[in-house]
């Protein structure tokens, strides 16, 4: 069965961005298992803020990749990059679920992690942490998220201080 792969990096405090949706801050100097990750995937799912920083942020980051926005203003459109869908992310992941394919990477944005987590889609959570402290920004996931019980599979650590942990879903929760 495909899985839904959650492939996100944080602060030690805990955000994905700064407040104005800002990622200067991440580390690029090495490749933290990303190839390894990309090349497992072929289905990138994203929400509309973040496909629009995508697009504006250097070449289109997902090219041979399927991918999916989710959006309310545009669901039933598509783009020279993705296809527009409405936002039942439950219904939606049955449907990719069900067809042939590698795994499916949930991208960033923590409003559709959060409608994830609350609808328990995401298999597999994988986190690299970087050693910055930003006070204030995007959470990896809101204050309001449900509970979930991961269990934890492993974790790397590299020469620049990221850690990257990694957890996979267990049904309970």
């Amino acid at each position: 069965m495909r899985r839904v792969r959650y492939f996100a990096a944080s602060s030690l405090d805990g955000y994905i961005a700064r407040g104005d949706g800002s990622i200067g801050w991440l580390f690029h100097d090495a490749d933290y298992g990303y190839a390894a990750f990309y090349s497992a995937i072929d289905t990138v799912l994203m929400g509309r803020t973040t496909y629009e920083l995508a697009l504006v942020l250097g070449p289109y980051p997902f090219s041979g990749k399927k991918a999916f926005v989710f959006s309310r203003s545009r669901a039933g459109t598509r783009d020279e990059h993705a296809e527009f869908v409405a936002p039942d992310v439950r219904a939606f992941v049955a449907g990719l679920r069900a067809q042939p394919g590698r795994d499916i990477w949930l991208v960033g944005g923590s409003q559709l992690a959060h409608a994830f987590l609350a609808a328990d889609l995401i298999d597999e959570y994988i986190v690299s942490i970087h050693p910055v402290l930003l006070g204030a920004g995007i959470p990896l996931f809101p204050a309001n998220a449900r509970e979930a019980v991961l269990r934890f599979e492993g974790a790397r650590t590299f020469p620049s201080g990221l850690v990257q942990l990694r957890y996979e879903r267990t049904g309970r929760g």
